[in-house]
């Protein structure tokens, strides 16, 4: 590499793990350097012109629920460094056939009078969590270990393992269910599996108590933050530098990988032992997503004038059609009725787009590692709840699971979580270990999606993987 200077601490991959990772580290006190294998750091908070000139497009995450409940984040003082969020004040909405939607607005009161008849079964599930997420996030957000308020996470678990198809028996009315299942849906897994309920209840709860914020001028804005923060501490970072062989780093005391098990695997200069060899080989990845940008004439013209107001849009249907065909999918089936994820940033963020116009950004599931063209689906989709929208396409721009993870190597077979997040791998990702931060190797960490609390732009698996490692070789307890 050219670097002679030695470190204390090397971290790999400046994605917003890494990133967490290092800053974590040179708050400590430690020399850190940070190195990222593309031109420009960020991983999956990235913006581009993707279609056309002007037109700025998050290429991986878009809407960040996660960055504001964040323990770690909050004690970043990320808006001095040009961090600003715009927020919705619906933050996400579900469009049925009917014309009619199910809407989770910032504002508790609000999404209660909208919910009607499903107002009690909403509060009894969500509330607590609104109510209790400092203490129920150090205690979620992470490895096991013994929380501050164990009848409080006793109570969230008993839902939160559910699969959140029994969850959505609670639930009477079309709106409601439907809201529910896209919620839900966000997991990447059919609704029937254990532990589906969590992420559903989690991504209500933390809308109400922070909002789904939108980035000003894109998701790099965060990485851009969190990098001149990092710059402020004195850490180092070099960029274009892909990691084949550890024997090729500077000397360092420490070394933590942003890195999915297949790629820990495929590291040259470093002997894994065969119990920690044999339990990343059995790790299981979990179904890809196929991800469209357009390049837009107008704003999308949603039958229901609530959802043309909101920055997330679930398009799916009912709960049971999603059900349906997220099972599909993980099957390794193609649905020509896909639930599909879809965001207008542009409504909030004017800096995406020329003066009058939009951009749109979307994805469906499929199943892990496919090539198939899913564009005429998702934009059928999308046309089905808002009549007229494939006449405002001026561009558009499409990843398969292949090209995401040319894009981004953790995205193996286009799995953005780092990995399946069921029941068995919740917490015990990568392997069974109560600090599956560390690997078999003592000084090498592993601080990826693919460690708890697992996918979302958080930081937390980073922040959790320089806390190991600041214990284990520097004595600085957590």
């Amino acid at each position: 590499m050219g670097i002679e200077k030695q470190y204390d601490a090397i971290v790999v991959g400046a994605g917003p793990n890494g990133l967490a990772a290092a800053i974590t580290l040179q708050r400590a006190g430690k020399s850190t350097l940070l190195l990222e294998g593309a031109e420009d750091i960020g991983g999956g908070l990235r913006t581009k012109e993707l279609t056309l000139p002007g037109y700025r497009h998050d290429v991986c995450s878009a809407i960040h629920p996660m960055a504001m409940a964040s323990p770690f984040f909050r004690t970043l003082p990320l808006k001095d460094h040009g961090l600003e969020l715009l927020f919705p004040e619906i933050a996400a909405a579900h469009p049925l056939d009917d014309g009619s939607a199910g809407l989770l607005y910032q504002e508790w009161s609000k999404t209660q009078e909208h919910l009607g008849k499903d107002a009690g079964a909403y509060r009894r599930l969500i509330r607590p969590v609104v109510d209790n997420w400092e203490s129920l996030a150090d205690a979620t957000m992470g490895p096991l270990r013994f929380p501050k308020d164990p009848l409080g996470l006793a109570s969230f678990g008993l839902n939160a393992l559910q699969p959140a198809s029994w969850i959505a028996k609670r639930f009477s009315t079309a709106q409601g269910k439907a809201l529910w299942g896209g919620m839900a849906a966000h997991g990447i897994q059919p609704l029937s599996n254990f532990t589906t309920a969590a992420i559903g209840i989690v991504l209500s709860a933390v809308g109400h108590r922070y909002g789904w914020p939108v980035p000003k001028g894109g998701s790099q804005s965060i990485a851009k933050a969190l990098l001149s923060y990092y710059n402020t501490l004195g850490g180092d970072v070099q960029t274009g530098f892909w990691l084949e062989d550890v024997r090729a780093l500077p000397k360092h005391d420490v070394l933590i990988l942003d890195l999915t098990p297949k790629q820990l695997l495929a590291l040259n200069g470093v002997e894994w032992s065969n119990s920690y060899r044999r339990q990343l080989e059995r790790f299981t990845y979990g179904m890809g997503v196929f991800k469209v940008d357009w390049a837009l004439a107008e704003p999308t013209p949603f039958k229901n004038g609530h959802t043309r107001q909101a920055g997330t849009v679930h398009l799916g249907n009912t709960f049971a059609e999603i059900a349906e065909n997220e099972w599909r999918s993980s099957k390794g089936r193609h649905v020509q009725q896909p639930f599909v994820l879809f965001s207008q940033p542009s409504l909030f963020d004017h800096s995406r787009s020329p003066e009058g116009k939009h951009v749109g950004w979307a994805y469906c599931h499929v199943p892990h590692g496919s090539t198939q063209d899913m564009t005429a689906a998702i934009e059928s989709q999308v046309e089905r709840f808002a009549p007229g929208f494939k006449d405002t396409i001026l561009a558009t721009h499409t990843f398969n699971t292949r090209e995401l993870q040319v894009y981004n190597p953790n995205y193996i077979g286009g799995d953005i979580n780092g990995g399946l997040m069921n029941l068995a791998q919740l917490y015990t990702r990568p392997t069974l270990s109560l600090t599956p931060y560390r690997t078999s190797k003592n000084n090498i960490y592993i601080c990826s999606s693919s460690t708890p609390p697992g996918g979302g732009v958080h930081g937390m698996c980073g922040f959790h993987a320089a806390k190991t490692a600041l214990y284990d070789h520097f004595e600085i307890k957590p």
